[in-house]
Parts: C-alpha cells; sequence; structure tokens
C-alpha cells in the first residue's frame, strides 16, 4: 500500500553476477572478501564471548569454545557497559570496510553485521532497559513478566546446556552460580531504573511477582535446577545434584528473594499506564523500538493504518467462508467468537486435553514435512521436536514459539507451546500455529542460516524471523492443507489477521495512549480471538514494545518482493526458486532483503 511503501529503502538495481566482473576487479574483491570475513569470524568469537549462551544454542560450547559452556552473559550494570563498549568497538571496524570492493554475499554479511549492532547500540542508549542485540526480545524493563534471569536461565540449564562428561556437570554448577549473580545484577539495574522513574505498569508487575515467587517457593532440593542435573548424572560419579541444591538454597534463592523484594518495591508505585509514552524519553524509546523490531523507518502512524487497512481485506476473506458455514449475522469478530465457543472445535481443559494438542501438532507438523519438496528446490532436515513450556513460565508466556536446534543436529530445534489452559487454543488454530514455529517457519528457517558464516547463526532480525514464519503459513496454504478444510482455512486468516490486529494494538498501547482494557476489548471483538490469549497478548506487547509488529510488516514485505520478482520475470519466474532465495539468503533486516530480491531477479 502506498502510504507505507516508501518506509522500505529497497536497494536500486540489480548485482552484477560475478562472471561478468573483469577479471583484475574480482580478484581485488576476493581480497576483500577475505579480510572482511577473517574480521566478521573474529566478530563472531567476540559475540560469543559476551552472550556464551549462543554457544550453547548452537552446540558449539566445546573443544577451544569450551570455557563457554560455564559461563552466563553478565547482566550488571559494569557487564551491560562492557558489552555496550565491546559494540561499540566492533561497529566502528565494520564501518572502515570498503563495502564497494566486496562480493554479493559479503556485503549481505557485513550488513547484517552492521544493521544488527547499530539497531543494538542506539537501544542501549537509554538508560534502562534490555536490550537483545541480534535477536528480537527488546524491553524498558530488565525483569518483568517474560524478561529475566529468572526465567531464561533454568529453561536454558534444562533444555539446552548438553551434560555428557564430568566437566560438563561441573559447568552447569558453575552457570547455576553465576545465574545467582545476574538475578543480583538484574536487581542492581531494576533499583537504578526506579530511581529514574521507570517503574513497569501494576498489572505486569503482578503476573511477574506471580512467576518469581513461583520460581523461589518450595525446597530449593527439589527445583527444576537441581532435578535436571540429578537425572542426568545419575550414572556418573560424584554427587552432583547435592552440590547444586547448596547452592540453590544458600545463593539462588536469597537472589530470587531480593529481586522478588525490589519489584515489591516498584509495585508501590505503579500505575496502570500500559504505554512506554509513560517513561522517560518514552516516545523517542518506542521509535527506536518499532525501528529495531521492523528494520524499517515506518512511524507509529503509518503501522496503525497498515494494520487497519491490511486487516479489512483479511476480514472480506473471512466473511466470505463464514457465510458458507452458516455464520451468516453480526461482524467479522462476532462471528469467529461464536465459531471459537463452539465445543466442536475446543480441546478438554485437563490433561486429556493437553495430550490431544500435542498429537495434533506432531500429526500435522510430520504432514508439512513431506510437503516440502513441492515448496523448495534446497532442502533442509526439518529437525524439530514439539515440547510443552516449563508451567512456572506459562503464564507469562505467549502461546507458543519456535527455533532452530543446534548446528550438528543433536539437539533438535524446538516448538514450545503454552499449555496452561487448552483455552489458548482452538482445533482450527492450531494447524497454522505449527507451521509458523516449525516447518516451514522458524525451525526450518533456523537451518539454513546453518550453513552460512558463524555471525549469520548468532544475529537475526525480527522482521524477517517473524515475516518468514507467516509466509510459512501462506505456504501451508498454498501447499493445499486447507483444501477440504474451510474451518482451519478461516484459523490461518484469522491468524494473519492477527497480525494485523498487532499492528494497531501495539501502536495504540504505546503510541496513541490506549488503556489495557481497551486494547484486550478492541483486540477480541474485532478478530473474535479468544480473551485468555488477547489478554496474554497485549500484556506481552506493553513488555516488548514493537515486537509484535515485525510479523505483518516482515510479511507483507516478502509478498511486495514476490509480487515485483513475478512481474519482472515475468515467464523466467519461479515458486520454488523465489522461496530459495529468500530463504538461504539468511536472516537478513528488510532492507537487504530487497537488494537480495534484486539480485535474484538479475541472475
Amino acid at each position: 500500500m502506498q502510504s507505507t511503501r516508501r518506509a522500505f529503502l529497497m536497494g536500486t538495481g540489480s548485482t552484477l553476477a560475478a562472471a561478468a566482473l573483469p577479471a583484475r576487479a574480482w580478484a581485488q574483491q576476493n581480497g576483500a572478501d577475505a579480510a572482511a570475513q577473517r574480521l566478521i569470524d573474529q566478530v563472531a568469537e567476540q559475540y560469543l564471548a559476551v552472550y556464551p549462551e549462543s554457544a550453547t544454542y548452537l552446540g558449539i560450547d566445546r573443544g577451544t569454545r569450551a570455557a563457554l559452556k560455564s559461563r552466563l552473559t553478565d547482566r550488571s550494570p559494569e557487564g551491560q557497559e562492557a558489552i555496550q563498549h565491546q559494540l561499540a568497538g566492533t561497529l566502528a571496524e565494520i564501518d572502515a570496510i570498503d563495502i564497494d570492493a566486496l562480493g554479493p554475499d559479503m556485503k549481505i554479511n557485513v550488513d547484517v553485521v552492521k544493521t544488527s549492532y547499530g539497531l543494538g547500540l542506539a537501544g542501549m542508549r537509554f538508560p534502562y532497559g534490555d536490550v537483545s542485540v541480534g535477536g528480537w526480545r527488546n524491553s524498558p524493563y530488565v525483569v518483568i513478566q517474560n524478561v529475566g534471569a529468572y526465567l531464561d536461565v533454568p529453561r536454558m540449564l534444562d533444555s539446552d546446556h548438553q551434560i555428557e562428561t564430568a566437566a560438563d556437570a561441573e559447568a552447569y554448577l558453575a552457570r547455576l552460580e553465576s545465574y545467582a549473580r545476574q538475578l543480583d545484577g538484574e536487581t542492581e539495574r531494576l533499583r537504578a531504573a526506579a530511581a529514574m522513574g521507570v517503574i513497569a505498569p501494576d498489572f505486569l508487575l503482578d503476573k511477574g511477582l506471580r512467576q518469581l515467587d513461583l520460581a523461589r517457593s518450595g525446597n530449593p532440593a527439589q527445583w527444576g535446577v537441581v532435578e535436571s542435573i540429578e537425572r542426568r548424572t545419575d550414572a556418573m560419579s560424584g554427587d552432583y545434584a547435592a552440590a547444586a541444591a547448596v547452592i540453590a538454597a544458600t545463593q539462588v534463592k536469597p537472589a530470587l528473594d531480593r529481586q522478588f523484594a525490589e519489584l515489591q518495591s516498584h509495585r508501590g508505585r505503579a500505575n496502570s499506564n500500559a504505554g512506554v509514552w509513560d517513561l522517560p524519553q518514552g516516545d523517542e524509546y518506542y521509535a527506536w523500538a518499532l525501528r529495531a523490531a521492523t528494520t524499517t523507518d515506518m512511524t507509529p502512524d503509518e503501522v496503525h493504518a497498515m494494520g487497519r487497512e491490511e486487516l479489512a481485506q483479511l476480514h472480506a476473506e473471512m466473511d466470505t467462508i463464514l457465510k458458507s458455514l452458516g455464520y451468516t449475522r453480526g461482524t467479522v469478530g462476532e462471528r469467529m467468537i461464536g465459531l471459537g465457543n463452539d465445543p466442536r472445535f475446543l480441546f478438554p481443559d485437563n490433561d486429556e486435553g493437553r495430550q490431544q494438542i500435542l498429537e495434533m501438532l506432531r500429526a500435522r507438523i510430520a504432514d508439512m514435512h513431506g510437503r516440502m519438496p513441492q515448496a523448495f528446490n534446497t532442502l533442509v532436515r526439518g529437525n524439530v521436536e514439539v515440547k510443552r513450556l516449563p508451567p512456572e513460565e506459562e503464564p507469562g508466556a505467549p502461546g507458543a514459539y519456535g527455533g532452530a536446534g543446534t548446528i550438528d543436529g543433536s539437539v533438535p530445534g524446538r516448538f514450545w507451546i503454552n499449555l496452561h489452559t487448552t483455552r489458548l487454543h482452538t482445533k482450527y488454530s492450531l494447524p497454522t500455529l505449527a507451521y509458523h514455529e516449525s516447518i516451514p517457519g522458524h525451525a526450518w528457517q533456523g537451518e539454513y542460516a546453518f550453513r552460512l558464516p558463524l555471525i549469520r547463526s548468532l544475529l537475526s532480525f525480527n522482521a524477517y524471523s517473524e515475516g518468514w514464519a507467516l509466509y510459512a503459513e501462506q505456504l501451508a496454504n498454498e501447499l493445499g492443507v486447507y483444501d477440504e478444510d474451510p474451518v482451519g482455512r478461516l484459523g490461518y486468516l484469522q491468524s494473519i489477521a492477527f497480525r494485523a490486529c498487532r499492528l494497531v494494538v501495539d501502536t495504540g498501547l504505546h503510541a496513541k495512549r490506549w488503556s489495557r482494557e481497551q486494547a484486550i476489548q478492541w483486540f477480541h471483538e474485532t478478530n473474535g480471538s479468544g480473551i485468555d490469549e488477547v489478554t496474554s497478548e497485549v500484556e506481552r506487547y506493553c513488555s516488548w514494545p514493537g515486537q509484535a509488529c515485525g510479523y505483518k510488516v516482515g510479511h507483507s514485505e516478502i509478498n511486495r518482493l514476490r509480487a515485483h520478482a513475478r512481474e519482472a520475470m515475468g515467464e523466467r519466474y519461479d515458486f520454488k526458486d523465489f522461496n530459495d532465495a529468500v530463504v538461504t539468503s539468511g536472516n537478513v533486516p528488510m532492507t537487504v532483503l530487497g537488494r537480495v530480491v534484486e539480485r535474484y531477479i538479475g541472475a
């Protein structure tokens, strides 16, 4: 749509093919590429040094990198300042590279580092909040219902920290001790934020406090972080579980108690204002958060208008299907509420229902895996498993999320599903969710990055990641999964419309000063999504400003580029070739994706 397209600064002109370059120029580019490769390899190792959990997620915390397995990211004020200083130094080195001397692939690699580090540094200049460099979760709050070490570290230790040797177990214990220090580092940052008036809304604090209280409750010897190492070292000599229990009781629990007390003190000063406009430099912060989430320069007003316009188009398509099913009265949202309350499409809200959900997801993923040769010429393994989120994390978590596993495939990609209540999911909404999080969505796309230089597996962009995952839902529809299932197709369309709603709600909360209640009611009534689901969603947008906007902005841009390629190439256009071009380029800013597609068109 014209009002927002100007925000996409797509590269002009296609890149010359390597064979068309004079031999001397190409030799110079090869030399420049080699120098740039050495630099980005060095940058990757520096990144792992400050974010050692990344090495664990990718399964490369071994050999010369084995020391990383004992460490966690430094969450203290001093640690964050050191990270900021290192990023600035790296960015200065990247800026010194002569981009014009590089080959097309290396240009992308350098542009990815430059954009990621530049956005991260811009966020770190705000004197509060938590910035994810190369990731998607930026928050003005250091700890809240979906942000903080109390959520991240236990999950990482149990699911990603592999224990095969005594050294691995010792590394686990070292990380458990570090966990206590990181909690205290966050608490110090919370205290500093409160001093400058950065207090989360009361409803987020209530949720965060409940979860923190759950994390610190019970006998530490029976906590998940102790049970995990006990289960996995049972056959080893040495009582690692006893050592973990001592650390949990004498170091981690007191640190959790201190963090809980600090958040309690915030609660006494909190109000119900949902948006970051209420914070110091709030408007400036949201402008940065939106830019980081979308990798565009779209304004809140443009994003808001885009959401409403695309929502109208999607609801028109849904209206036709609803009428064919006999749902003829009321708005699309009202009719979808009726559909969502139909017992035929609900799961029992008990363990039996939870098991039904898991089985349905696994069956859909297996079916989609077999369809991938219809959409791609270049295939990956598609190594993914479905897992329930830890119950202590579920109340503040989204309905689901997913990603690729380790580079060597020893740990599969994960599709984490929130089963706090089965009311979060319906039988017609689950299939498209499976395609989004697993295949051909996050887990599938992530495996392509493993074929690129290491830094490309470490850095990602929200608009590409989530835009691709929505495009994956679209691919499933185009591959015919709903040909005999109009209700399932409604679930798919509602999912896309859900992301259009996000554009409206996120900007409504943070730029137009909507209340939490106003956002929940608008979302529920407009799209027919369940109250439980949209309540969790709206509260997520309050703590992750801008992030929810990356989905539809990225999805719309991929489709715009596909239409552009089809028009420019005519009979040369091929569906599978286009999908290959987008996914094999790896995770890139939207501006760079435009150049990737131009290169594909001209090749």
